[in-house]
């Protein structure tokens, strides 16, 4: 299994950046697909974004050309660069790993609080 601790958050006015990181122990994060979701006060969790351990990535469309996920196999690590930040990415963002070898596994971090505003 793995553990996973995110770091990175706090306010920032809107047009600013952020980079979360998710530091990764325990067991190698390189067979993980490794995602951010995104929980908003009174809204469900959302993804936000994804990475396989192959690379490929993908995004939830309200943060696509502003976010990017990316990973460092060698630190263990997931970050996900946030730019361009608005209002409405004010949530709690946790990292999630999901293990892509028998046996399955599925794993979360504690959150990290971003908070954008004026």
């Amino acid at each position: 299994q793995v553990q996973l601790v995110e770091s990175g958050g706090g306010l920032v006015q809107p047009g600013e950046s952020l980079r979360l990181s998710c530091a990764a122990s325990g067991e190698s994060a390189n067979i993980y697909t490794m995602a951010w979701y995104r929980q908003a006060p009174g809204k469900q969790r959302e993804l936000v974004a994804v990475i396989t351990s192959g690379g490929d990535t993908n995004y939830a469309n309200s943060v696509k050309g502003r976010f990017t996920i990316s990973r460092d196999n060698v630190k263990n690590t997931v970050y996900l660069q946030m730019n361009s930040l608005k209002p409405e990415d004010t949530a709690v963002y946790s990292c999630n790993a999901n293990r892509e070898r028998w046996p399955p596994g599925q794993y979360w971090g504690q959150g990290t609080q971003v908070t954008v505003s004026s």
